[in-house]
């Protein structure tokens, strides 16, 4: 079996990485970054309008021969999960190569076709994997494990194939509220005789910081919501199911109505019953509020769906202190009229990066102008180091490859069976 990281071997984001067999080529992600050359954010907007050939020439898609343009194509792509960074540049790919991922993966990117322009899976290049079912791909066999992540339906992948194995970790975590899962896919997996294990380390070399859990994170969201003064604006990510989760509870728990955008319902909808989700209904304190983004986009299907749980803005500034709604900053243009309630506050969950980006600036001046705060509220989609340890060591495989890190030497400092690979390199597994 042959390993070549085309992109991720250096980097947070942009994951593309290919296997091949005897005569089998996998391709597992394909990414777009997710910050440019300085490590600022990587603006999505650069690749609209380019060709295929200007994607692989500048450096934001990697030169992988049959995947992007000519050559002897792929036999199938596997998708860890939803994020940009692993399924960015799918649309780019030959459209004949079929993909591979799971229902919840399907689902999100679904959601981000509709609300966020992003691509949802071909239909007819889709085949779609479940828990420890395995399945072949000319010599490989693979077997899919469901991990806790920041986005829903994230999956590693076990790849066999010439009588040797490589673990796949993807993106995930032990910190979020599903911890099971990623102690499940040791229990399975550390009995095995890994040879190779391609493991993420976001946190390595990062200033965040590795307090909190999920759990954790909703206590402290809870008693933000409880001493707001008035509004309380949610910002996060709607696929991140389980953030969906924590801000649903606290806002019940502080006696408050969780106002849902038309996003948020959807992937609600599609997931409710499931990872402690209910449907978006006012008999379960959930309100729909249709803001002027999904209005524009007129989607009838939708609001008839959502229609009676629907709720105005104007009901909900009559008492604004009873209700914490999901936010984005271009709502105070569009649907505030330029101004926000008086006293409003903002918890921002996401990566702090963003915060440099001129919307969240301009978002904090606004709300210190209306007498509003902005709290940070937000625990890693990513793996602690002391919990990559732990799951390296359970693992014991006979070589550690990272990815998705800045600091792939770090590992060293860990593990004594590292092998730090470049962008493009060969590596022969043994």
């Amino acid at each position: 079996m042959q390993l070549i990281v085309h992109r991720g071997t250096h980097e947070i984001g942009g994951s593309c990485v290919e296997l091949k067999a005897t005569s089998t080529r996998l391709i597992l992600d394909v990414g777009l970054p997710l910050v440019d050359a300085d490590r600022a954010p990587f603006d999505q907007r650069r690749i609209h309008g380019k060709s295929m050939e200007e994607l692989v020439s500048e450096g934001t898609a990697p030169n992988v021969p049959g995947l992007f343009t000519a050559g002897p194509t792929p036999d199938a792509i596997l998708l860890s999960h939803s994020h940009l960074d692993h399924v960015g540049l799918l649309k780019f790919t030959n459209s004949d190569i079929p993909i591979y991922a799971s229902k919840g993966t399907s689902q999100m990117m679904k959601a981000g076709a509709v609300f966020s322009r992003q691509q949802e899976l071909d239909r007819n290049r889709h085949r779609e994997v479940s828990s420890k079912q395995k399945f072949t791909i000319g010599e490989f066999t693979v077997t899919p494990y469901p991990v806790d992540h920041s986005s829903y339906g994230a999956y590693a992948f076990l790849l066999e194939a010439d009588g040797q194995s490589l673990l796949y970790s993807g993106d995930l975590r032990m910190h979020g509220r599903k911890p099971g899962m990623v102690k499940d896919l040791i229990a399975d997996v550390g009995a095995k005789n890994i040879d190779v294990l391609l493991m993420e380390g976001t946190h390595f070399g990062s200033e965040r910081p590795e307090d909190r859990n999920e759990y954790q994170l909703e206590k402290d969201i809870l008693e933000l919501i409880k001493t707001a003064p008035a509004l309380v604006l949610a910002a996060f990510s709607p696929i991140d199911v389980d953030r969906l989760v924590t801000y649903y509870k606290a806002t019940r728990q502080a006696g408050r109505t969780f106002v849902v955008d038309a996003y948020a319902a959807f992937v609600m909808h599609m997931v409710s019953g499931k990872s402690g989700i209910p449907a978006p209904q006012r008999s379960s304190g959930i309100r729909v509020l249709f803001n002027t983004a999904f209005a524009k986009r007129q989607i009838q299907k939708l609001e008839k769906l959502f229609e009676k749980d629907q709720i105005t803005l104007d009901e909900m500034l009559t008492e604004p202190g009873k209700y914490t709604m999901v936010f984005r900053p271009s709502m105070v243009k569009l649907d505030f009229d330029g101004t926000l309630p008086q006293s409003s506050r903002c918890l921002y969950s996401y990566w702090q990066g963003y915060l440099t980006k001129p919307d969240w600036v301009e978002l904090q001046e606004h709300l210190a102008g209306v007498q509003g705060d902005f709290f940070p509220a937000h625990t890693s989609g990513h793996i602690y180091v002391k919990d990559i340890i732990r799951f390296v060591e359970a693992i014991n495989p006979q070589t550690v490859i990272p990815i998705h890190t800045f600091e792939p030497e770090q590992y060293h400092e860990h593990f004594p069976n590292v092998r730090v690979l470049e962008d493009g390199e060969v590596f022969e597994v043994t």
